[in-house]
């Protein structure tokens, strides 16, 4: 059987060599085209490959969306490396754990990180380069002036791959521990690719643009190279913070018709006043993920905005494809609506089961864990025999959500094996509460969770944001869910907060939720 496969790093050569002059990123008044970048990508590979990187070998960077990190990924590939990329929101004890867990020869970080970079340095025994993007220190190379020193080398020739060699460490966003390095593959993201451009993107094409509104070292790297695939330029907000006017602005300017980003993100980019200043009928994919869409939040944005929301669902292990609920399916309107709720159906080659305990698998309508299975699964946790064996039971890959499915085998989400508590002996699933609860007037966002009770074994605790200028109180809100949840599910205690916290893809996290109320 042929094992070799594409080197996933052509792909950028093949657009390059097809629409040279054509933008391929664009940052403010920065601007470089297909031919430009893939001249970049090719003189970076010959300046790592220099300084004694090759295959096998694991490229960490640490940036902020810019160019540099946009062809780290190409150059990653080219060489038969590994990508290593962070979110630059991380904590210096944070990188130092990655340095150190991914055993990366090469450190590439951006200006403001030095503090980082050395955290990096110290944590980690495998560290032979240190690139600096600006700046450099001493010992440090300098990116710019490598990769013009090699320009002159011309052409790379991409390094031979096969299915199951790794290109990409995908690190879980470690919401609930340590982040565990998913390993991808240049053959599966090879199917992502084309599963992505199939079920969530289709049609899209060289004159296409997409606006990258989240870090490129997620979910939203993917995307990247989805476009890519197909010539599609990315352009990216200046600000590191999310500024809703500049991407309102962003997408009447550049005619956006695709993005990729989380629930919060649409929910604040629908919410501001600038959505009714520009006009975005442009869009044709605004594709979100990373947490299902609450119902209340996704008929404010389908009325703004217009059929245009696709979901999919899917963790960073299976590279977002389990399921998919395209624009069609979006339904303002309750009453056409007879799927609320779902997150849709299979994507394109993959398969969904529900099982239980013992492996057994449910039928339609009967709860248990959402499993999958399909060339979009990764190849396992790099070391990490331990939670490669509770990941891989029974021939599928365990999400660890919870969920059924319906007659028509669309997946249905009730919550994370790890949300659900137990109160009284009864299983309750906070997501089934958060949804009511987020259906009041009155209320912004809501984590709902299970917190030790001496009496009944655990009672539900819920943090509340009310919207701007609105007020709510804990007899308002038992009032309001009284008849719409069974008893036991109701919040025992509510907390009124300003704001709730966020991993750094825009995620609410429970753990720091449950941290601070025991804090407390």
């Amino acid at each position: 059987m042929l094992q070799y496969v594409k080197n996933l790093g052509s792909l950028l050569k093949d657009i390059s060599r097809r629409f040279p002059q054509a933008p391929g990123f664009i940052k403010g008044s920065e601007q470089f085209s297909w031919s430009q970048i893939n001249a970049r990508v090719d003189a970076m590979a010959h300046a790592l490959r220099a300084q004694g990187v090759g295959k096998g070998d694991r490229i960490l960077i640490h940036s902020t969306n810019n160019i540099q990190l946009f062809e780290s990924a190409w150059v990653a590939f080219r060489l038969g490396a590994i990508w290593v990329p962070t979110n630059f929101r991380i904590t210096e004890p944070e990188i130092g754990y990655l340095a150190k867990s991914s055993r990366a020869s090469v450190l590439i970080y951006d200006q403001g990180f030095a503090c980082h970079a050395d955290a990096a340095r110290n944590a980690s025994d495998t560290l032979q380069h240190i690139i600096a993007l600006n700046d450099p220190r001493d010992g440090e190379l300098d990116y710019e002036n490598l990769l013009n020193q090699y320009r002159v080398y011309g052409v790379f020739d991409d390094v031979e791959v096969m299915y199951e060699d790794p290109l990409w460490f995908f690190y879980t966003s470690g919401t609930t521990g340590y982040p565990k390095a998913g390993v991808l593959s240049h053959g599966q993201m090879a199917f992502v690719i084309n599963n992505h451009l199939a079920d969530l993107m289709p049609g899209i094409d060289h004159r296409s643009s997409s606006l990258v509104v989240a870090p490129l070292s997620h979910g939203a790297g993917i995307h990247a190279l989805v476009n890519t695939a197909k010539g599609a330029a990315s352009i990216l907000p200046v600000s590191q913070k999310l500024d809703c006017e500049e991407i309102w602005s962003l997408v009447e300017k550049y005619n956006i018709d695709n993005m990729f980003t989380v629930p919060t993100i649409v929910k604040m980019l629908t919410e501001h006043p600038a959505v009714d200043r520009y006009d975005h009928r442009s869009l044709k994919y605004v594709i979100y993920a990373g947490a299902p869409m609450y119902r209340a939040d996704q008929k404010h944005a389908l009325n703004k905005l217009g059929k245009v929301l696709v979901q999919y669902y899917g963790l960073g292990e299976v590279t977002g494809n389990i399921t998919v609920l395209p624009a069609d399916c979006h339904e303002p309107d309750d009453a056409n609506n007879h799927k609320a709720g779902t997150c849709g159906f299979p994507r394109t080659g993959m398969e969904v089961a529900i099982l239980d305990d013992t492996g057994k698998r449910l039928q339609a309508l009967e709860t248990g864990e959402i499993c999958v299975r399909g060339p979009a699964v990764f190849m396992g946790y790099d070391n990490n025999p331990e939670a490669n064996e509770k990941a891989f039971k029974f021939g599928w890959f365990h999400t660890g959500d919870i969920g059924h499915v319906d007659e028509d085998g669309y997946l249905y989400i009730t919550g994370r094996q790890s949300d659900m508590y137990i109160s009284g002996g009864s299983n309750v699933y906070p997501r089934e509460i958060e949804e009511i609860l987020l259906t009041h007037v009155a209320i912004s966002e809501v984590a709902v969770l299970g917190v030790p009770d001496e009496k009944w074994g655990e009672i539900g605790v819920a943090v509340v944001v009310s919207k701007p200028e609105a007020s709510v109180n804990e007899q308002d809100i038992s009032a309001f869910i009284t008849g719409k949840l069974a008893r036991y599910k109701h919040p025992a205690k509510y907390y009124f907060w300003p704001e709730l916290p966020k991993s750094g893809y825009g995620k609410i996290v429970k753990k720091d939720i449950k941290a601070r109320l025991q804090a407390n």
